[in-house]
């Protein structure tokens, strides 16, 4: 491994970690004696000082490879993570170091898992820092840190590390330089919040909540200034707006580039898309259906409510707006299935993701044609009218297995280290997993996650980033054959 580009990496992210401090410290400024200011700035310090020597000295080293990416995708979110949490433990909003890190990065893998029980005693400040990890995290932080390499240090291999197994499947490539695409997906991502920050601000929203559901919101990560969450305000109109705007985030980046190029072609043949609006206007309509049916709200409430925690389920957001375990068990059930789905490769969201449930539905059907109906057919599975490799569809069925294997472990896990209920323990773990946030039982949309020990929490905070790296980049570090030469 080229342990000095390595360094030079990390370094760079800690350097962009420390100027992307100073929007928090400016916030404080229009916020007079909460404190937060001094705890900032010395963070930002510290982080920036850390960054700098690694930066410098190891400048110009030999492109990384594939094995020195992985370990920057693994390493470089925990590193990230830990600097990010000392302004809330310096400033004591958040005193344990394992609280911090726990919602740091929850922050950063765009989960929302919070351990915060009254959110709305923290600082302005601190706030905005706890939202901007949504920013930057939402397209990942490591996509971010490439634009600021030098030529030639593998920024391609970065970006996989940190990619879904989907986007390998979908093949997608829009630009010739691997640091001009990156470019071209913060400028869409930027616009994308940019344009919901003035819809709310329109709606009657301060600019500083505008900004932080912003950044919650296309991310698809779920943080929000308030207890009650987008609840607090009992508004349909940013209902509305932020249901727009996780679904934009849930849709392949790229296809937002073919649009703005006029090739709407893109968006008429790509065969993930399609699934992806007929899950949400299923599962959108079963529950909303279920909720008029049971009479929980009138036919427009019963729409809007429905509709809202689907998209934030489905697209790993972790918004809401009412305690849906308060829903009839249907509407819950319903919830629940949404829980295992995610949203499309290439977007902001985690989970197991759209493309893989299409794949592995195809060849399903392709299987049985070729038992009970067609044996001497050749028949292949197709994305986007192109057909795809066998190699695709294996790592497809092996991302599912390890997904369920994950969740059913993880579980077992909570309950023994916690003594937790099952229904807890499994939500738990697949609301960290997924990446979701909030979950089931007493991690629910009116709970949290400070109650769970810090065994528990380290181990959700290491789901956290195995979800959000899309597993096999962070599990790839345990194979002993990894750190050999």
């Amino acid at each position: 491994m080229n342990y000095r580009s390595i360094a030079h990496v990390m370094g760079t992210l800690l350097l962009v970690t420390g100027g992307a401090m100073v929007l928090p410290a400016i916030c404080t400024l229009f916020y007079d004696n909460e404190g937060d200011l001094i705890p900032i700035l010395i963070s930002a310090a510290v982080t920036g000082a850390a960054g700098f020597a690694p930066w410098w000295l190891f400048r110009n080293e030999q492109e990384l490879n594939l094995k020195d990416a992985f370990a920057i995708a693994a390493f470089g979110w925990i590193i990230i993570s830990a600097v990010s949490a000392l302004p809330f433990v310096i400033h004591g909003a958040i005193p344990s170091f394992t609280d911090a890190f726990f919602e740091m990065m929850s922050g950063y893998t765009t989960t929302g898992s919070t351990i915060l029980t009254d959110i709305e005693t923290v600082p302005h400040g601190l706030l905005f820092w706890r939202s901007e990890t949504h920013l930057l995290g939402g397209m990942g932080f490591l996509t971010l840190t490439i634009i600021f390499l030098p030529h030639g240090m593998g920024g391609l291999r970065i970006f996989r590390a940190e990619s879904s197994p989907g986007q390998v499947i979908t093949r997608d490539k829009f630009t010739a330089r691997n640091r001009d695409a990156i470019t071209y997906l913060w400028i869409i991502y930027l616009i994308l919040n940019l344009i919901q920050v003035l819809l709310q601000c329109f709606g009657g929203m301060s600019l500083f909540d505008s900004l932080c559901h912003a950044f919650g919101t296309v991310s698809t990560s779920g943080y929000s200034p308030y207890n009650a969450s987008i609840g607090h305000y009992d508004s349909a109109y940013f209902d509305w707006v932020i249901i727009v705007f996780m679904f934009l985030g849930g849709m392949t980046f790229m296809l937002f580039y073919h649009m703005a190029m006029g090739q709407w072609r893109a968006l008429r043949i790509n065969t993930e898309f399609r699934w992806y609006v007929g899950f949400v206007v299923f599962f959108c309509g079963m529950v909303s259906w279920i909720l008029w049916k049971e009479e929980t709200y009138g036919v427009l409430d019963s729409l809007r409510y429905g509709t809202f925690q689907v998209m934030s389920i489905l697209t790993t957001t972790g918004f809401t707006t009412a305690d849906y375990e308060q829903w009839p068990q249907a509407a819950q059930m319903f919830l629940y299935a949404v829980c295992f789905i995610g949203a499309c490769a290439g977007s902001t969201t985690s989970g197991i993701k759209v493309i893989h449930y299409v794949i592995i539905c195809k060849f399903g059907v392709i299987a049985i044609k070729k038992i009970f109906f067609q044996p001497l057919a050749v028949l292949s599975v197709r994305i986007n009218n192109r057909p795809i490799d066998p190699s695709v569809i294996n790592l497809a069925c092996c991302y599912f297995i390890v997904n369920i294997f994950l969740v059913l472990s993880g579980g077992c896990f909570m309950v023994l280290t916690d003594d937790m209920d099952y229904g807890t323990a499994m939500s738990s773990v697949i609301a960290t997993l997924m990446n979701i946030g909030p979950g089931f039982g007493d991690v629910g949309p009116s709970e949290n996650y400070a109650h769970i020990s810090a065994v528990g929490k380290w181990f959700l905070s290491w789901n956290m980033l195995v979800g959000r790296l899309e597993m096999f980049s962070a599990l790839v570090i345990f194979y002993p054959s990894f750190w050999k030469k």
